[in-house]
């Protein structure tokens, strides 16, 4: 495989579940070494019994090292002095405690990017509470937006706080980190937090707030379900169609390919009154045809109506298939890397690795003997 263009970029992520990983895969995936410090001791991290149903553990390798032993860290900071990026998601004050923390690994390597991520943040009154998602999304104001206005919140996957917000934040903080370090010889730390990269998510939302654009009140505006035009509705099958028929060019085209030209206003689109009509019109004509009927009908036009797809449909779309969207490592069905580049190309450089699998070579590299790789007490193993 041709290099990406972080080749040469060695980043040392501490094993962790949430943000931090999927960072680390996106950094792998874009050419980096990116070398996951594991425990010894059991973790609890992960998602499978084997390291290749870890997808965001793809193309990385694998130190396992006792960070309760003096020889462990000491392995640990030879390592984070090595790289030039380290990704850690602990709650504030962990990796201080350990001794690896900024103040410490920034002068054993002054040219080191330290990646922090934590729930809340490093500093405020909720700085030490546990969180996940869900919690640091509802404190954003976002999630209060979302669903139906006669039932609570959905639960949106994690893919908001974690990994849109989150590890994104994080891996564009450290590679800009990175690149200004490579003129100027300095490192520094680059800290983000989930419930903060959430709310970085949401400025366009904010400034339509402010110019009375947008309420508060969920299900009532363009883009939270709100507008007929903007939803999914369920077919004869009991699947879904998502539509996305914003503006008038497109609703017209909706209202052909529904047969309903003659029946709804063009005109009267963005009129709130006529909203409750719209959307029982539209349900009970999407519920006359299934879904793939649907999906036939609108294909190729401009009305922005499509098959809402399940896991086992989205790969075998032909769009997809098109693009390259999806690959298969190990038997295991994933996306794609992403985003594509002319002449540095990211890819997929192999399944997750085992815990420990390249202690031996890393331990090596770092200038550590044959008897004392082979020796676990030497380095806390």
């Amino acid at each position: 495989m041709a290099d990406g263009p972080l080749h040469g970029i060695t980043v040392i992520e501490m094993a962790a579940i949430g943000p931090v990983p999927f960072a680390g895969m996106v950094l792998a995936d874009l050419g980096a070494e990116v070398i996951r410090l594991d425990r010894c001791e059991p973790s609890g991290l992960g998602i499978g019994t084997q390291a290749r149903f870890d997808v965001p553990a793809r193309g990385k390798k694998s130190v396992a090292l006792d960070l309760k032993s003096p020889s462990g860290i000491a392995a640990a900071r030879r390592l984070i002095a090595s790289a030039d990026i380290v990704l850690e998601g602990f709650r504030p004050g962990v990796m201080e405690r350990l001794g690896l923390g900024p103040e410490t690994c920034l002068a054993d390597n002054p040219r080191l990017v330290f990646g922090r991520i934590s729930g809340w943040g490093s500093t405020g009154p909720m700085a030490a509470m546990a969180g996940h998602d869900l919690n640091y999304l509802g404190l954003s104001g976002a999630l209060a937006a979302m669903g139906p206005a006669d039932a609570p919140p959905p639960v949106p996957l994690n893919l908001i706080g974690d990994y849109g917000g989150g590890a994104m934040m994080l891996a564009l903080g450290v590679v800009s980190a990175a690149l200004q370090a490579r003129g100027s010889g300095k490192g520094q730390v680059v800290e983000t937090s989930i419930a903060g990269a959430a709310l970085a998510l949401t400025p366009m939302l904010w400034g339509l707030l402010a110019s009375q654009r947008w309420g508060v009140a969920r299900a009532d505006n363009l883009l939270d379900g709100g507008a007929p035009f903007y939803r999914c509705y369920e077919c004869q099958d009991g699947r879904f169609v998502a539509v996305g028929s914003l503006e008038p060019k497109f609703y017209q085209k909706l209202l052909d390919g529904l047969g309903l030209a003659g029946t709804l206003k063009p005109a009267r689109q963005y009129d709130k009154a006529s909203w409750p009509e719209m959307a029982a019109i539209f349900a009970e004509t999407f519920k006359t045809a299934p879904r793939d009927e649907w999906a036939r009908r609108f294909d190729g036009t401009d009305a922005c109506v499509t098959p809402v797809l399940d896991w086992t449909e989205a790969p075998r779309h032909p769009q997809h298939q098109a693009l390259g969207s999806f690959a298969e490592i190990d038997g295991i069905v994933q996306p794609a890397a992403h985003p594509i580049f002319a002449d540095t190309p990211s890819g997929i450089r192999g399944p997750g690795p085992a815990t420990g699998a390249d202690t031996a070579e890393i331990l090596a590299r770092l200038g550590y003997g044959d008897a004392e790789i082979a020796t676990p007490t030497a380095v806390g193993g």
